[in-house]
């Protein structure tokens, strides 16, 4: 397995991005009305498939969300088996009153922030890879 599993280096050396555009999570029972080119995540769960998508692919296919998201990366390639790097940013998030929806993928860790969060978001994950 590769990528840093070091928690310090990862805290350190973390590099947050904010991606631009406007993200949604959509259940839906079949992705065959999908271009899986649009999908940016998907998760199998007993009651229905869970897509990520840009809230304009949703909006087009008449897909329903509650939730608007920014997407933010942690640019280091942490390691699937590191410890601690998601309850650490995610406990600074919390402290400043931020919830956060995680995806782990083999090369980054990616965050989804509320929309009118994301400024914050990215200050709070700068301040914790500053410490």
């Amino acid at each position: 397995m590769t990528g840093e599993t070091s928690l310090n280096t990862l805290l350190k050396n973390m590099t947050p991005i904010l991606n631009e555009g406007d993200y949604v999570y959509c259940t839906i029972s079949d992705i065959s009305s999908i271009d899986t080119a649009n999908i940016l995540g998907l998760f199998k769960e007993v009651e229905g498939i869970t897509v990520i998508l840009k809230k304009r692919i949703a909006d087009q296919l008449n897909l329903s969300y509650s939730y608007i998201a920014a997407w933010i990366t942690l640019t280091i390639h942490s390691s699937l088996a590191a410890t601690g790097l998601t309850a650490a940013f995610a406990t600074a998030l919390a402290q400043e009153n931020i919830s956060c929806n995680v995806v782990a993928a083999y090369y980054h860790d990616h965050i989804f922030v509320a929309k009118k969060d994301a400024d914050k978001a990215m200050q709070t994950l700068k301040n914790l890879s500053n410490q």
